[in-house]
């Protein structure tokens, strides 16, 4: 009988401010896929000829950028790894997936996170696994190598993560290079190629979710163009003096709680929501950044609570409870000062990923 299902991952910001590389919210833009397993072959036996490989398709957000080759699709590729790490070597036979994404690309709200998330539920789903959470999570974290955006994605809500330390022994397992995890299948790679990957360590990751006011959305402030996260990277220091560390600790420490109160307190959240880790160094990298962030207050907007970066960016995010125009209307003419376009869009915190059976 064919089978047929649904995976559902949504977008996620990264950070919230002080959180880098800690925290995640998960928010209501989804991609969607769409799997249809035909029925098994009623002749087994039957010659490897006869295998038909995944066909995809794909609309909205990057339609014309992703690859619609199963082996070369990144969401396809970390299935096939959760597959073979778990002994069955290949997609069924005439495997069909449709992919809706609603997630912008290189924006800073993690279509990268929502894509190999995808493919973990698609290789548990196809595998017949029903691999728990903490193991969907190992996982995705041997691809996507922070557990900010992936955590949050899986989860859902208000997230907080961090990597466990590891003994010598999984340590070197789970530091394998990302080229060996997924690498890039050659043209003429046979059925046996890149049979036995890199198996993730037992519990890799670990998170918390936080309280989450429901009165509470966020505003994404999407520049019309890409960052990527490692160029978004590049720009970081490799060392921060104590002061600033403090800082970013403190702030922390009172967002994980103040975003969950009721009603919410815009001149604690306001001040908790400040950097001094990453968004400082990412400035010459997103004009209009420091304007935003500043100009845009509690004082000056009501409704509002907070406002940061998005993950590595360019996205901005301001957390708010009313007057949402105001801010986006507000954020599109300080980015118009630097000749930059804007969309925006008031987004809900969701739950996490769903697979759900169709028929």
């Amino acid at each position: 009988m064919t089978r047929v299902f649904t995976i559902s991952v949504p977008a996620t910001s990264a950070n919230i401010g002080p959180g880098f590389d800690v925290v995640g919210l998960s928010l209501s833009l989804h991609l969607t896929l769409t799997v249809t397993v035909p029925a098994p072959s009623p002749s087994p036996s039957s010659s490897s000829s006869s295998y038909k490989h995944p066909t995809i398709t794909y609309s909205g957000e990057g339609a014309d950028e992703v690859p619609l080759d199963a082996y070369k699709n990144l969401t396809t590729r970390v299935a096939l790894y959760v597959l073979r790490c778990n002994n069955i070597p290949s997609f069924p036979s005439g495997l069909s997936l449709h992919c809706a994404n609603e997630i912008p690309f290189g924006r800073g709200l993690g279509s990268s996170g929502a894509a190999v998330i995808a493919g973990v539920l698609l290789g548990d789903a196809l595998g017949a696994l029903h691999l728990p959470t903490e193991r969907l999570l190992d996982f995705a974290l041997m691809v996507e190598r922070h557990p900010d955006n992936v955590t949050a994605a899986l989860v859902g809500g208000f997230v907080g993560s961090y990597l466990k330390e590891l003994d010598d022994e999984a340590s070197e397992a789970a530091s394998v290079p990302l080229s060996e995890v997924l690498p890039e299948y050659p043209p003429d790679a046979g059925k046996d190629w890149g049979l036995r990957p890199p198996v993730p360590p037992l519990g890799i990751g670990h998170y918390v979710r936080f309280g989450w006011a429901q009165c509470i959305k966020a505003v994404a402030i999407i520049p019309r163009f890409e960052l990527s996260t490692a160029k978004a990277r590049e720009v970081l220091p490799k060392m921060y003096s104590r002061k600033d560390l403090v800082f970013n600790l403190q702030r922390l420490a009172v967002l994980t709680t103040a975003l969950a109160q009721s009603p919410p307190d815009p001149d604690l959240i306001y001040e908790a929501m400040k950097d001094r880790v990453h968004q400082p160094y990412r400035k010459t990298l997103i004009p209009g950044l420091p304007e935003v962030t500043s100009r845009i207050t509690p004082a000056t907007h009501p409704g509002l609570l907070g406002i940061c970066l998005s993950g590595a960016g360019p996205t901005i995010l301001a957390l708010a409870t009313a007057g949402f125009d105001a801010i986006a209307k507000d954020a599109r003419k300080i980015f118009s000062e630097q000749g930059i376009e804007i969309d925006w869009k008031v987004l809900d915190v969701v739950g996490g990923s769903v697979v759900q059976q169709k028929q």
